[in-house]
């Protein structure tokens, strides 16, 4: 069979048979998608033999791009030695054991427990139960309620889309009735006139109001990423942060980072929270942990919580068939092991990741872009019509899918939410191909200018 052959007969079977996530169904069955065939280093390849610069290092999971060998090879040899067996029953494998000392290790100094999941929807599924688990154990079962923010992305399970603020998912199921939501520190698209300062406290204090309307005694956590990844990149004033910190340490209030996406390097160093320079007492981790290579997620928790947990009596009654895969554990090991032993996050945060911001700034003057906003290596470029008036540039996010498929079909691969194009790179790239991702988004930049006619 040709390989023009077997990729129409692969789209077809697609079409037919695979119903994605995310996706416009009816759209999908008609016309189809891309069928990546393979990747290495920072490039994906597409069945049409299509070249694409990987912008988003897969779902940002890919930090160490696609050809770390040291962490294939861990997986291979696990596969020969124990392939699986579960974690119940008072069982445990030797992977899940190192790996929770790894993660110990390398996570903020108030972690000395980790539960191990498949995915980032399942780790924050767990939060809940540990919560819940937590107050019940000291004797207040009244604090079940959980602040979030507005357009949060926490995944896309029940609980997880519940804990999420995007009205897309809450008008698609039934979400949980405990869990509320405040407004995002979005300062380009909801701050009006407000300095960044003013805004970034404004809204932090919205928690406050929040936690009074529900009743301080009803409040269990509040949840949050460092920034907000799937978003669109909302990196929040300088002011935000520390409001927030006051407010759940005031309120006695747990704080829950969903490190998902900022964890292991992204922001600078190797969680969100220590940028910020932020205490929570739970912290999810998924994605990049094993590189993308293999599920696995979970949750780092706090001495706080832990030490309530593990000296009272009684089941937590909560687990996962694969929580602690001896693969997935394998293959974390390996993760951590390439980035502790080749400083990549450190070599990040002081070559590349300055490039990165610096050449995405350059943007900044072009006709429809009016905002550049990023930390470390991630970042978002906010289209617009004016920059003044910060009117969009088409209705409905029409013009940033566009722009979006002008870098896809230029070989950059890059999303588009809202009116973003947002971008997060591996660490691992040079600053020569952060040129060559600016360039190419310069170009469908100028191209989307063109089509809307805009000068």
């Amino acid at each position: 069979m040709s390989t023009q052959s077997k990729t129409r007969r692969l789209k077809e079977l697609d079409q037919a048979h695979h119903l994605h996530p995310f996706t416009d169904l009816q759209d999908y069955s008609t016309h189809g998608g891309r069928i990546v065939s393979r990747a290495e280093h920072i490039y994906i390849y597409d069945s049409d033999g299509n070249k694409m610069l990987d912008g988003m290092s897969g779902l940002w999971c890919c930090n160490l791009g696609y050809s770390q060998q040291a962490i294939k090879d861990a997986i291979s040899a696990q596969l020969d030695g124990l392939p699986f067996y579960n974690n119940f029953f008072k069982c445990s494998n030797e992977p899940a054991v190192e790996l929770a000392k790894a993660l110990v290790e390398v996570t903020p100094a108030q972690f000395n427990h980790v539960f191990f999941t498949n995915s980032g929807s399942e780790a924050n599924d767990t939060n809940l139960k540990l919560v819940k688990r937590y107050y019940d154990q000291l004797g207040k079962p009244e604090k079940i309620n959980i602040i979030s923010r507005k357009n949060a992305y926490h995944g896309s399970t029940i609980a997880a889309g519940s804990l999420g603020g995007m009205s897309a998912m809450h008008s698609q199921a039934r979400g949980l009735d405990y869990i509320h939501h405040i407004n995002q520190p979005h300062w380009f698209a909801e701050s009006g006139d407000e300095s960044p300062e003013e805004y970034g406290i404004r809204v932090a204090r919205e928690l406050e109001t929040k936690i009074d309307e529900l009743g301080e005694h009803t409040v269990a956590a509040f949840i949050a990423e460092p920034v907000q990844g799937a978003g669109g990149v909302i990196v929040p004033p300088a002011s935000y942060w520390p409001e927030i910190r006051r407010i759940c340490t005031e309120r006695d209030i747990l704080l829950i980072m969903d490190e998902v996406i900022c964890g292991f390097g992204r922001t600078g160093n190797w969680f969100g929270c220590e940028t910020y320079d932020l205490k929570p007492d739970l912290m999810t981790f998924a994605k990049a942990v094993t590189n993308g290579y293999i599920p696995l997620g979970g949750v780092m928790v706090g001495d706080k919580v832990a030490d309530v947990l593990v000296t009272h009596g009684g089941e937590f009654a909560h687990g996962l068939t694969y929580s602690g895969h001896p693969v997935a554990c394998a293959a974390g090991l390996a993760t951590l092991d390439i980035l502790k032993g080749g400083n990549i996050i450190e070599q990040a945060a002081s070559e590349v990741a300055p490039h990165f911001q610096a050449r995405l700034r350059e943007l900044q003057d072009h006709p429809i872009v009016g905002e550049v906003r990023g930390l470390g290596m991630f970042a978002a470029v906010e289209l617009v019509r004016d920059k003044g008036s910060r009117e969009r540039l088409a209705p409905n996010s029409e013009s940033a899918v566009f722009c979006r498929d002008q870098a896809n079909a230029g070989g950059l691969m890059v999303r588009q939410t809202g009116d973003a194009m947002i971008m997060a790179p591996p660490l691992i790239c040079s600053t020569a191909e952060i040129d060559i991702l600016a360039e190419k988004l310069a170009q469908a930049l100028d191209q989307t200018a063109a089509h809307y006619g805009v000068s």
